[in-house]
């Protein structure tokens, strides 16, 4: 049983598009709202309609919001490929493959960190929703590089708090195409779910505070090789940010990368790697450096770039 809602439609809605009013008035994309329609979800004055029905001011919505579904569970399973940087009592640091999501979420059916940690006997903190129990930040599925994973409840929160407050350094190394002007710079830009309702996101007026430092480290003939600083930590956050300056990372497709260029680089993903993580131990207090080497896909790709002058 959804949410079930019903509502005259406000004078100042007067004349929208039926799929743009429901976005305004709940909130969610006009992409979803299209599909409430589609499925039967949405009445109007009793009536089936159609996504591009004009509403008029007083006619009745009566609107069923589908519950969302289920988030699964993190299967126990080692993952191939995962390398332990360190552990101790409190955290364990591990280098992420390709492929591999932080955790289970809607959709995804492939290997999660906290599924390959499980299932190769090492203990992580129970704090946190069941799904992504110890998980303190994220990579994205086919980012790879060093993340960090709290096994006691104190790393749990002295590592959220640290996160939240900005006091973890995190590295990045991107391979974007072109070349940076200026090439050392800062973007300050606010991001938020893309307008298309697309799964991407996008440099949104009103959308979350976000900030992304970047220092070019070589250049070649097609692409440059970026070292990042993030300042806050969102998703997609570099991904957009280099698509915003039109130098989208290599293999990027979802945000506008050449296939052509990827295709002669050999690489079937965006190029972006964590290559660091900084942060104060939560129980020692030391302040503590991981690095992770890139994997055989990004180092092939730099020789490519570098035999060809």
């Amino acid at each position: 049983m959804g949410d079930q809602r019903s509502l005259p439609v406000p004078d100042g809605l007067e004349g929208e598009r039926l799929d743009a009013a429901l976005a305004r008035l709940f909130g969610f994309s006009r992409t979803r709202a299209a599909e409430l329609i589609a499925s039967g979800d949405v009445l109007v004055d009793g009536a089936v309609p159609a996504k591009s029905d004009r509403v008029h001011a007083g006619a009745w919505l009566d609107v069923t919001i589908p519950p969302p579904p289920a988030t699964p569970m993190p299967v126990a399973e080692p993952v191939p490929g995962m390398g332990i940087l360190h552990e101790d009592d409190d955290i364990v640091v591990v280098s992420k493959p390709i492929g591999v999501a932080a955790h289970p979420t809607v959709g995804w059916t492939g290997p999660t960190v906290i599924g390959g940690l499980l299932g190769a006997g090492h203990r992580v903190s129970t704090s946190g929703a069941a799904e992504r129990q110890g998980i303190v930040h994220r990579l994205d599925a086919n980012t790879t590089g060093v993340m960090v994973v709290a096994k006691s409840e104190r790393a749990y929160s002295h590592l959220k708090r640290a996160f939240k407050e900005r006091t973890v350094d995190k590295r990045y190394h991107a391979l974007v195409q072109g070349h940076m002007d200026p090439l050392r710079g800062t973007v300050d830009a606010p991001i938020d779910r893309h307008p298309a309702g697309d799964g991407r996101f996008a440099v949104v007026a009103g959308g979350k505070d976000s900030v992304t430092h970047y220092d070019t480290v070589e250049a070649f003939r097609a692409a440059s090789l970026l070292d990042i600083k993030l300042e806050t930590g969102r998703t997609h956050q570099i991904r957009v940010h280099m698509a915003a300056l039109r130098h989208p990372c290599v293999g990027d497709l979802m945000y506008g990368a050449d296939p052509t260029l990827a295709a002669r680089l050999g690489v079937s993903r965006q190029w972006l790697h964590a290559v660091s993580l900084s942060f104060e131990h939560p129980a020692t207090g030391e302040w503590m450096t991981f690095t992770s080497d890139y994997p055989d896909d990004l180092a092939r790709a730099l020789e490519i770039l570098e035999d060809e002058g």
